[in-house]
């Protein structure tokens, strides 16, 4: 234990230093660091967006029929021809399905800033040494194969002797359009061009859908010398080495984590759809993080326990730009678009100032006096904006929001990685500047050109996917209890869930101004008035007229407490957005002058016992409301996927099976997944659940990864940390405000000095009874104390507090707003 002490220390002189050196120099190269493209000679224009329709049975087939999408696209850009309006769809559409942005930069930089546990390359292969295969690449890592490709049967010699999926040529299976080296030609970089081939800016086909696969810039003459693809798969004291160099880099596009089955109409063998049984909104439902991310599953691995938090189909998107906070949360689903611009046009009023009045809005791009202008007010600077993050933090208009996306998957990373420690945060984080990107990034340039095509596609294609229309569905509908149901969500879930609200509210409530620090008051107000007998009659006319589902966002897109949600406060917690961090340039002045929600309640992580705890303010305490759209086929439930047991087909019985299951839980909150049992507001309990390790584990690092301090320490297979104790709940560890640099100090050198206490061969039984005094420490430099995941969103239930007024529902009343529900 005392060689384990020790890299303790040592870890903590290399962390602590060199976060702090890092940061010093990374100042000094912001604002003066290129992009690959850029260094290459290539400018924006050089990398314009694909204009093929290539993915023309996807999503419905819309675009097969030009008519209708030039009659989708009218409203917002009047007079837009049939062709013309396919054209910028199918551009927006390659945008997000097939295009990276040079992103497959970070994703190799990452291979090794993960100490090996991510990589990609091996995420895309069928070796006979890995559990993943293109054969069980749904149900084992939720990816979605692409069609026209089938599994490898041996290592290609195109491909170094990697195992990736081979191409079937045939009907329906025509040549890849994006590896037209041509017409997209690659960006000579490095040894591109030299040695490798530099391909096509869009790479070539994986066989995934939203990975592509790119040349290795840095795959040299004495790289390729050293490439051994049999060690590769099979030595890992080959392939654990830091300065092991791959013959491709693999590219991420946003379909990667957006494109799955269409709900509607899914593939009879998820394994092996058609680009039919395809859409690109509904979000990766089924994505398996801890497998995608961790090729080896060693849930002896800590790393592995912190993936293990994230259930099918979430995902931290602040994995990468860290902010020191564990924060599963699902892939958003895009629907009715055109809904959301308007409620953002009629409540989103916020202020841009400084960075964030530089991201581009779409009177850029679109005639003067045209609807899609009227979301941003050039001379003032105020965006009438909505919000994709699930805490309101993007609020700078739907073009930024998009724009921030592709960076936060790697777009220009050699700015982005400058700006705080990957995966780890930092004491010390900086805003990205979007001035610098459009200085030194070609790619960056290139992107937005595209992105408002994207938005075009958005507006022509999300469209609701209805249970009635799905193989089966109508056995499913209760057509008979949904009168009933309609008048449950008109008076107690439209006020959050409808996009279409009486007029008297648009015209009263949320008025500009009111998004800063008088929020709370705006929202206090409307709250209020929708418990009124005036606001329920008004809205029952609503929901009863039969057009209410069309082009209804079901979401008012405002910013609800969590106090009033008592849902997990780590979501409102995340502080990506506040000012002067990260994304600083991508959230408004309103955003980070929002007020503290007060006080909400946490749990102690072992004993259960509640407390209180004050929210910061400066835009952190709030969530919007999530869109109702298809929720029949969305569950389970809570932003991170917590309430409903998964099914993995993605079939229809499997979604109703899983909906069903996780709508119960909602409304009737007692029968949720408990490892414990905890106070709510309304002074009841209700069982929860913590995410702890579900065996001993340590923190790993392989010995082709240790820094030349510590190797003296390390054994053959590098140095393990620990241990640290089977049941220790994962988001104590996780949550360490980095920035309490002097408390994070003395809690480490008190955690090695507890390691040197533990016998040889110690039990789990031992090493709690050790640790259990760092506890009160763990707790005091945590940015999110709040350990139960699956709780809150108590409305319609016994659990609101009495101060609310609202008693619960009876259950033939939650059981016809089951009903109305499927209909959405």
């Amino acid at each position: 234990m005392r060689k384990l002490a020790l890299s303790i220390l040592i870890l903590v002189i290399l962390v602590i230093g060199g976060l702090v050196a890092c940061s010093r120099v990374n100042e000094l190269k912001s604002g003066h660091v290129k992009d690959e493209a850029m260094l290459a000679g290539r400018d924006a224009d050089s990398l314009r967006g694909a204009d093929e329709d290539y993915y023309a049975d996807m999503d419905y087939g819309l675009t097969k029929n030009p008519e209708g999408i030039r009659a989708s696209l009218d409203p917002y850009l009047p007079g837009i021809s049939a062709a013309e309006a396919v054209k910028r769809v199918a551009i927006g559409r390659n945008n997000w399905v097939v295009w990276t942005a040079g992103n497959d930069r970070i994703w190799d930089v990452l291979s090794v800033k993960s100490l090996g546990n991510l990589d990609l390359l091996k995420t895309i292969s069928s070796h006979p040494s890995l559990t993943n295969k293109r054969s069980n690449r749904w149900s084992y890592l939720g990816l979605v194969n692409e069609p026209c490709f089938r599994q490898a049967t041996g290592p290609r010699a195109d491909r170094y002797g990697l195992w990736l999926d081979e191409r079937v040529e045939g009907p329906g299976c025509g040549p890849d359009p994006f590896e037209n080296e041509t017409k997209y030609p690659g960006v000579k970089y490095g040894a591109r061009g030299k040695n490798i081939p530099a391909g096509s800016y869009y790479g070539y086909a994986t066989g995934v859908v939203g990975l592509r696969l790119f040349p290795n810039p840095n795959f040299d003459e004495a790289a390729q010398k050293r490439w051994d693809p049999v060690r590769y798969y099979t030595d890992k004291s080959y392939y654990n080495d830091a300065n092991l160099v791959k013959p491709f880099r693999v590219g991420m596009s946003c379909g990667f984590c957006h494109v799955g089955p269409n709900p509607s109409n899914p593939p009879a063998d998820p394994e092996n759809p058609t680009w039919a049984n395809l859409n690109s909104n509904p979000g990766a439902q089924y994505f398996w993080i801890e497998r995608i991310f961790m090729f080896d599953q060693d849930q002896g691995s800590f790393i592995w326990q912190l993936f293990h938090t994230s259930r099918p189909g979430a995902l931290d998107t602040s994995l990468v730009s860290s902010d020191e906070i564990n924060n599963p949360r699902t892939m958003n689903a895009i629907y009715n678009l055109g809904a959301r611009l308007e409620i953002g046009r009629k409540w989103g009023a916020e202020q841009l100032a400084g960075g964030s009045a530089d991201n581009h809005q779409f009177n850029d791009y679109v005639p003067a006096g045209t609807p899609l202008t009227k979301v941003y007010d050039p001379a003032t600077k105020v965006a009438f904006t909505t919000h994709v993050l699930k805490d309101g933090s993007d609020s700078v208009g739907a073009l930024g929001a998009l724009n921030r996306v592709y960076l936060n998957i790697g777009l220009f990373s050699e700015e982005w990685l400058l700006h705080f420690i990957p995966m780890i945060g930092g004491a010390h984080v900086s805003p990205i500047k979007i001035a610098d990107a459009e200085k030194n990034s070609s790619y960056w340039r290139a992107n937005v050109a595209q992105t408002p095509n994207t938005a075009l596609f958005f507006l022509a294609t999300a469209k609701p996917d209805y249970l009635k229309v799905a193989p089966g569905g109508t056995a499913y509908m209760e057509d008979d209890l949904v009168p009933q149901g309609k008048q449950v969500f008109a008076e107690r879930c439209a006020r959050c869930h409808s996009s279409k609200l009486p007029e008297n509210v648009f015209n009263t409530y949320f008025k500009a101004g009111c998004i800063g620090p008088n929020y709370l008051k705006c929202w206090d107000d409307y709250w209020a008035y929708t418990k009124t007998a005036e606001f329920k009659t008004a809205m029952k006319q609503i929901v009863n007229a039969p057009d209410f589902l069309d082009n209804n966002y079901l979401s008012n897109e405002v910013r609800v407490p969590v106090t009033l949600m008592e849902t997990n406060a780590c979501s409102p917690l995340a502080t990506n957005a506040i000012r002067d961090n990260i994304w600083d340039n991508f959230s408004s002045e309103s955003y980070k002058n929002l007020p503290s929600v007060g006080k909400v309640m946490v749990h102690d992580p072992f004993t259960g016992a509640p407390s209180w705890y004050e929210m910061p303010g400066g835009g952190r305490g709030f969530t919007r409301p999530a869109s109702l759209i298809s929720l029949w086929s969305t569950a389970p439930f809570l932003q991170n996927n917590s309430v409903g047991e998964f099914q993995e087909s993605g079939s229809v019985k499997d979604r109703m099976s899983s909906f069903d299951d996780g709508i119960k839980q909602m409304l009737w909150p007692e029968t949720r997944k408990g490892n414990g049992t905890f106070a709510t507001k309304s002074g009841k309990s209700l069982p929860g659940w913590i995410d702890k390790t579900t065996q001993r584990s340590y923190v790993i690092v392989a010995k082709g990864y240790i820094p030349l301090l510590l190797k003296p320490l390390a054994d053959a297979d590098g140095i393990k940390i620990g241990p640290i104790p089977e049941g220790t709940p994962v988001n104590l560890l996780t949550n360490i405000d980095l920035s309490q640099e002097t408390s994070v100090v003395r809690l480490l050198l008190n955690i090695k000095h507890k390691l040197a206490e533990l016998p040889a061969g110690a039990s789990d039984d031992e090493a709690r009874k050790v640790f259990a005094p760092l506890v009160p420490d763990l707790l005091g430099v945590s940015k999110c104390k709040d350990f139960v995941i699956n709780k809150g969103h108590y409305f319609g239930t016994d659990y609101l507090p009495a101060s609310e007024g609202e008693p619960g529902l009876s259950d033939s009343d939650k059981k016809a707003l089951i009903a109305f529900l499927k209909t959405f």
